[in-house]
């Protein structure tokens, strides 16, 4: 057996390290503290890097990395790694997103704790020689509502710990089937129900520009008086200013911090509050998660360098050049589809059957569905979805994959068509290829349409009759919105066209909901491809 050899720039716990000289034919070198040149220098003799957060992994380190097949970050984030050049470079770059995710949860629940009994201060007043017992007065968490922000694998485990305190678990995502909310005894909620009913609001959700700010004054506002607010997940989740003036004035009963905007919170006006608890970013220290990371990452480099099996991959592998020129077209095809698919379904999606057609049916179809996917769950996770972990995210998000190749086109030379099944709805879209490589989407449901799916689109569905065109193009026009293109489809049973508008720039909430409010539509969504 040839041995490889892994090198180790950061520090990592000793059961990671004991973990690898275990194995046969792996052998380690710990170096860490290297500078961008020194690493360069030593890089081309490894077949892996394992890291944290302090080794910069760029693309002079990666380019010199000739014999490199595995970059493993023990922990979830890799802005220290290039990953564009990885993908360029054929090596596979994973983490470990799911080991310190008890350890997270777990602060959550402590910080609920700690809000709840007034803690820090109880300790403070203790060491300042007071006996404060009548103004120290807590709440009970037992039978309160724990409302859940978030409902990846943190949340899911927050969920499991708050109906073992004896609370109503009630939570909120978009992306998450119904069954996996019933099956970790969570009530599935719409986000304003979730804030006006929370006793607790604790966020676990990725962050994203939709997710930025998710909580501020206006969310704050519909909370209750006696609510407490904890985040141990991204700082810039929440409007800090808004919560300050919320907490000052009483609007909600206290709030919990472990992430910042600003890291630290220098000059913070939340510092001077009594009603807030804070913890300096310890989501993850605790030794038994640094400890788990540790294993984790340590077990899928040598499974990956042993098998080629790439667990919790964030990047691509390369295709051939062969494979790429024959599939991309119809790939990319398929991933456009899957994001207009985001774009016209509110509802989280159950199952997804994608069905290919023509030529499109010639090669494997999972490279296809993969794709599609892709499409419909890229920028929902706080890290890259891809080929190499779509179907993993897609189980985890509760989707069922349902796929099925046909010779036949009717009509078409190729035809990719992709349906969402929701709880109460679906939605189908069909698309094809003119001239093997410009994308159109020709069907959306029943309608008959074809688009040039790019840039912004508005679609509305509205009452098929006269001067609803020009009313939407009124409001676009005096909103200075410039019109690139549109298509209108003929009524339906229910005398309800539908009109796809390509649009120069993305519409505000405020020029959408003026499209929304002509008299003659229905519905009106806005698509960023």
């Amino acid at each position: 057996m040839m041995m490889k050899k892994i090198l180790i720039s950061d520090k990592l716990a000793d059961d990671g390290i004991n973990f690898l000289n275990e194995q046969e034919g792996i052998q380690i070198h710990i170096q860490t503290g290297l500078s961008e040149e020194a690493l360069c220098e030593i890089i081309p003799d490894y077949d892996a890097l394992l890291i944290r957060s302090d080794t910069q992994v760029t693309a002079q380190v990666l380019k010199a990395a000739t014999k490199l097949k595995v970059v493993g970050r023990a922990g979830i984030g890799v802005d220290n790694v290039d990953l564009a050049v990885a993908m360029e470079q054929g090596i596979i770059v994973m983490n470990t997103p799911d080991a310190n995710a008890t350890t997270t949860a777990e602060l959550a629940i402590a910080h609920m704790f700690s809000l709840s009994r007034n803690l820090p201060i109880a300790n403070q007043s203790i060491r300042e020689g007071k006996w404060e017992r009548s103004k120290l007065m807590g709440a009970e968490v037992t039978h309160k509502t724990l409302a859940i922000l978030g409902f990846g694998t943190i949340g899911r485990i927050v969920a499991q710990r708050g109906r073992g305190l004896g609370m109503r678990v009630i939570a909120y995502d978009p992306f998450v089937a119904p069954e996996i909310f019933e099956n970790c005894g969570a009530q599935m909620v719409d986000l304003d129900t979730l804030l006006r009913q929370a006793d607790y609001l604790t966020l676990h959700c990725p962050l994203l520009e939709k997710t930025r700010n998710i909580i501020g004054a206006e969310q704050l506002a519909i909370m209750k008086k006696s609510a407490r607010l904890i985040n141990c997940a991204r700082g810039g989740l929440v409007d800090e200013a808004a919560l300050y003036q919320a907490l000052k004035a009483n609007q909600i009963a206290g709030a919990a911090l472990d992430v910042y905007e600003q890291e630290p919170p220098k000059d913070s006006p939340l510092l001077t509050l009594d009603n807030v608890v804070f913890t300096p970013h310890l989501g993850a220290s605790t030794k038994e998660a640094q400890v788990a990371v540790s294993v984790e990452i340590a077990r899928q480099v040598v499974k990956y360098l042993q098998t080629g099996e790439a667990i919790n991959a964030l990047n691509l592998p390369r295709l051939s050049a062969d494979e790429l020129k024959q599939a991309q077209p119809f790939m990319d095809l398929a991933r456009t589809l899957g994001k207009v698919l985001l774009g016209l379904i509110d509802q989280p999606i159950q199952k997804l059957e994608v069905a290919v057609f023509g030529k499109a049916s010639q090669g494997k179809i999972r490279p296809i569905s993969n794709e599609a996917m892709i499409g419909l769950l890229s920028g929902q996770f706080s890290t890259p979805v891809n080929r190499v972990n779509v179907e993993n995210i897609a189980k985890r998000q509760g989707i069922t994959l349902v796929e099925s190749q046909t010779e036949e086109a009717e009509g078409y030379q190729s035809l990719i068509q992709i349906t969402g099944h929701c709880a109460d709805k679906s939605v189908s879209l069909a698309g094809t290829l003119l001239g093997d490589h410009h994308p159109r989407l020709v069907g959306i449901n029943h309608f008959e349409i074809e688009v040039v799916p790019e840039g912004v689109l508005v679609v509305t569905r509205h009452d098929d009759k006269p001067g609803v065109i020009a009313a939407i193009s009124s409001v676009l026009g005096m909103s200075n919105i410039n019109i690139t293109r549109m298509q209108v489809s003929v009524a339906d049973d229910d005398q309800l066209a539908m009109m796809v508008i390509g649009v120069s720039e993305p519409l505000n909430e405020h020029i959408l909901k003026a499209v929304c409010d002509v008299s003659a539509v229905h519905t009106a969504r806005q698509i960023v491809l």
